[in-house]
C-alpha cells in the first residue's frame, strides 16, 4: 500500500508570524493616541479601591488626579533607545478615567504602586444621597 503524502504550501510566508503576534496586537484597546489602562474596582472596607496595570513604568511616569467626582490615572511608558529585533511591547501615553460613587470622600485617597500594580482607594463617607423627588409645577 502506499501512502500519499501532501505538501503544504504557504502562498503568504509572513501569515504564521502575523498569527503568533496576533494577541499582543489587540492587547490594549486605544483611545486616539492614548493606550487605554486596564483596570478593576470594587468596595472593599468602605472604601472604593480601583487597581491599575501599570507594568514597567517607575512612579514618577505615573500622575494620579481627582477632580469632581472623577478619578484619573495617566501614566506613559518610554521606549529605550536599543537596537530590537522584536518589540510587542507598547509605548506612549496611557490613560483611564473612572466616575467614584456619590458617597466617595475626595479628601480621603491614598495610593499605592508595587509590583506593576497601582492601588487608589477612596474611602467611603457612608452616606449615600438619597432618591429626592422633585416636585413639578404646572405653568399657568
Amino acid at each position: 500500500m502506499t501512502a500519499l503524502t501532501r505538501r503544504q504550501r504557504f502562498s503568504f510566508p509572513e501569515l504564521p508570524e502575523w498569527f503568533e503576534s496576533f494577541p499582543a496586537r489587540f492587547a490594549m484597546p486605544t483611545v486616539g493616541d492614548l493606550y487605554t489602562v486596564r483596570i478593576e474596582d470594587y468596595i472593599e472596607n468602605d472604601r472604593y479601591v480601583m487597581r491599575a496595570e501599570l507594568p514597567g513604568i517607575s512612579a514618577e511616569d505615573i500622575d494620579v488626579v481627582l477632580s469632581e467626582g472623577v478619578l484619573t490615572v495617566k501614566a506613559e511608558r518610554t521606549e529605550r533607545e536599543v537596537e530590537k529585533n522584536r518589540s510587542e511591547i507598547r509605548y506612549g501615553s496611557m490613560s483611564r478615567s473612572v466616575t467614584l460613587p456619590p458617597s466617595a470622600n475626595e479628601d480621603d485617597v491614598k495610593a499605592d504602586y508595587a509590583d506593576g500594580m497601582l492601588t487608589v482607594s477612596v474611602g467611603l463617607g457612608g452616606e449615600k444621597a438619597e432618591a429626592k423627588h422633585i416636585e413639578v409645577k404646572h405653568g399657568a
